[in-house]
């Protein structure tokens, strides 16, 4: 079971391997799933954060994805717009 789920669903999102994902951060595949079962280093989350366009508290599951709308509206929940 993985401990961050959102890591591996923002890498499905993006349409990126673990390979392809682990080469972006320069680790190895290996290294990326071990960081998605168990933890990420904090300089390593924030760089993820900012390639996916989210939080690294999204990332950890310590809250909810927010759609932000064109008119500044926010909606919490699992999708983006």
């Amino acid at each position: 079971m993985l401990k961050y789920p959102n890591i591996a669903a923002e890498r499905a999102r993006a349409g990126l391997t673990q390979e392809q994902l682990a080469d972006k951060l320069g680790v190895t595949r290996k290294t990326l799933y071990n960081w998605e079962l168990s933890g990420i280093p904090e300089d390593k989350i924030q760089l993820m954060a900012d390639l996916f366009g989210v939080s690294p508290e999204y990332l950890l599951g310590k809250e909810e994805l927010v759609n932000v709308f064109c008119k500044g509206e926010e909606s919490s929940g699992a999708e983006r717009s």
